[in-house]
């Protein structure tokens, strides 16, 4: 059995919920309330030790100071899954792209935007790996597992957004 550390965060989004797997790459980032978030387990380590750069990463990241998280992280998925995160990992801070738009930067057919749709909404790093920067192919602002309200409110920090 892998040790899973875990520790809580308050941000201007809530109480984040960070998990880290013992070689303190980030396994999770989660926020209250988000659809799949993870709950702390029993058998899981608190301790906030193994999170300390990216405590300060998002503290800086929330005071409009960082553009770019420098974190290592590992997130299990299936190979379809690791090739839309990569391209989340790419978008720049204050751009977004659409979910069509990440299905042809990794080479999928048009028809796959509701599975890059499902891959982003199984994102589980939250905010590190910017799957808010993605809207519908209209501009709306389209799912998003921590909810519509925090999208907009990092949209908005991120100058997005008025």
């Amino acid at each position: 059995m892998t040790t899973v550390y875990c520790t809580h965060l308050d941000a201007p989004v809530g109480r984040l919920l960070l998990t880290a797997d013992p070689d303190g790459a980030l396994t999770s980032l989660s926020v209250p309330g988000q659809k799949g978030g993870r709950t702390v387990q029993d058998g899981w380590r608190h301790d906030p030790g193994p999170f300390r750069a990216a405590a300060d990463q998002l503290a800086a990241y929330f005071a409009g100071e960082l553009k770019e998280f420098r974190l290592p992280f590992r997130a299990t998925g299936t190979e379809f899954r690791q090739r839309v995160w990569a391209a989340l990992d790419e978008l720049p801070y204050g751009a977004t792209a659409t979910y069509g738009e990440i299905a042809a930067r990794i080479g999928a057919p048009r028809a796959a935007v509701r599975a890059v749709g499902g891959a982003i909404g199984a994102n589980p790093l939250l905010i590190v790996r910017p799957c808010h920067r993605v809207i519908g192919a209209n501009g709306s602002m389209t799912g998003y597992a921590g909810g519509l309200e925090r999208k907009v409110r990092l949209l908005t920090l991120e100058g997005v957004l008025p």
